[in-house]
């Protein structure tokens, strides 16, 4: 799979030939690995984009994320990072993560 950073090694990771069968988010202590047959929807704007699978919601903040959305209506994103505590206070990016959250989805939750 070739793959190809947006802005940073540490933002987000686009596929550039092959359409990745999941996303993977990588969080300090855990990474959650979601496949993109279940992704529903995503909404958001340039601070906080929430993106819907069907049995997580997984939250990005940051900075500049609105070129995200379109990466994710196709599907073409294959890694989501999140940042170390000093990589959040570097803001020399124009589109920087923040933070990434994943929680159970409401319909997952038993």
């Amino acid at each position: 799979m070739n793959a190809a950073s947006v802005d940073s090694e540490y933002e987000w990771r686009t596929v550039t030939r092959e359409r990745p069968s999941g996303l993977e988010i990588v969080l300090l202590k855990r990474t959650y690995v979601l496949p993109w047959s279940q992704f529903l929807y995503a909404e958001g704007g340039d601070d906080e984009i929430r993106l819907a699978f069907a049995t997580h919601e997984v939250v990005v903040i940051g900075t500049g994320l609105g070129s995200m959305l379109t990466d994710l209506a196709e599907q073409r994103i294959g890694r989501l990072n999140e940042p170390t505590r000093a990589d959040r206070l570097d803001g020399f990016g124009t589109s920087r993560i923040r933070e990434i959250r994943v929680e159970k989805s409401n319909l997952d939750r038993s």
